[in-house]
């Protein structure tokens, strides 16, 4: 469905904005076709540039080429219709004339690549034509990455599952090593990728089964050809993510850590009680923000965390993000907690879905600690049970 125009400019107006271009080739802009309600259409072919400017105020109108002139015809107002390109080039003008300041998901030195889909060409070709170009991030949040009730539900039902299957995975892998039963990570992965097809869950991939020195790999996947045995006295990292299968639902992605001993080592508890830390100081700043009604920016509750865990002597071994958007795909279109990879100035907006997954690593293994928090109505809560220390698993 195509977003709600009316919606569009009253935020272009709290945003001070003019106007908000979309654009797309050959759905180099995914975004853009969804916002559009392009996504998913069949019976036509797409294959030229279009443009459609929402302004801040009056009629919204288009841009298309002749020979997929009606590919714009499901939304409101004119379409001019161009073929050649110096017909695209002055109907450009013409489209955006008057608005100084439009938003185009474009973002300044690429430091949110998510949004940054429209290619420098097209940027300048957009400036040439009279309108400055910013980033259309938080349009993009607003509009893409937002949940309803019924997607937080479906957040919910995908967590509680999540947890029931890591729950039965510590449980084999403890099992197998009390018995002396001989497993790999690919084991528990393979037995996992069952669970998820009972629960009725789907994932873009399976899930990461980390054992020891490969818990040290943030993106580590067991595989047929390359994985390892899970032994005693060992650390075993589990991340698993997925969402109900049905249109509309939206991911959880938690992640935990066991030790296949009774007694967890101090050079493995240590580091796992500052993540914690970490963790729970940047659920406390968006709770304690929402409270106060004060804006959050992605890149704040990233600092945040990351200074706990440097201070626990730990910053050398940090090596990605503190979190990530949800959405329909595991990596959403709303703010990022990071200021370590990119700064990310979007906003946290109610009805977001966001994970706090702090980590450090090192040769020998790694540790991450990851929950989702959603934005409803209550405020921003944690959905599921927050990891306190390693698991024995015994």
């Amino acid at each position: 469905m195509a977003v709600d125009v009316n919606a569009v400019q009253r935020a272009l107006k709290t945003e001070g904005l003019d106007g908000w271009l979309l654009y797309d080739f050959q759905g180099q802009n995914p975004i853009a076709g969804r916002v559009a309600g392009l996504s998913g259409t069949t019976g036509h072919l797409a294959t030229r540039r279009w443009f459609y400017l929402i302004p801040a105020t009056g009629e919204p109108r288009g841009l298309v080429h002749a020979i997929e002139r009606h590919n714009l015809d499901h939304l409101p107002g004119p379409k001019a219709v161009y073929a050649g390109r110096l017909q695209l080039e002055s109907g450009l003008k013409s489209l955006i004339s008057g608005l100084p300041r439009v938003a185009m998901e474009y973002s300044p030195l690429n430091a949110i690549p998510y949004v940054s889909r429209v290619d420098a060409g097209t940027v300048e070709m957009v400036r040439e034509a009279g309108a400055e170009v910013v980033t259309s991030g938080d349009l993009v949040q607003r509009f893409d990455g937002l949940w309803d009730e019924a997607a937080i539900a479906t957040h919910l039902e995908a967590a509680e599952k999540l947890h029931r299957i890591k729950d039965r995975a510590f449980e084999t892998v403890a099992l197998r090593v009390r018995d002396g039963v001989p497993t790999t990570e690919f084991d528990i992965q393979r037995l996992m990728v069952g669970w998820f097809a009972d629960e009725g869950l789907v994932s873009e991939s399976a899930p990461n089964v980390s054992a020891q020195e490969n818990a040290g790999n943030p993106h580590y996947l067991p595989t047929a050809a390359r994985h390892r045995a899970i032994g005693r006295d060992e650390l075993v990292l589990i991340d698993l993510w997925g969402k109900c299968n049905r249109a509309g639902a939206v991911f959880a992605d938690i992640t935990w850590v066991g030790f296949t001993g009774t007694a967890i080592p101090d050079r493995m508890a240590r580091p796992f009680a500052a993540i914690v830390a970490a963790r729970d100081a940047a659920v406390s700043t968006v709770q304690d923000a929402a409270r106060a009604g004060r804006p959050v920016r992605g890149f704040e509750l990233d600092r945040v965390a990351r200074q706990v865990i440097e201070q626990a002597g730990f910053g050398d071994a940090i090596l990605h993000r503190t979190g990530h958007s949800l959405g329909e795909q595991v990596h959403g279109n709303g703010a990022h907690l990071d200021d370590f990879e990119t700064h990310d100035e979007r906003r946290l907006m109610a009805g977001s879905g966001f994970t706090v997954e702090p980590g450090v690593y090192f040769e020998e293994f790694g540790v991450r600690t990851e929950i989702n928090v959603v934005w409803g109505a209550a405020g921003p809560n944690v959905t599921g049970p927050r990891q306190t220390s390693i698991i024995p698993l015994v």
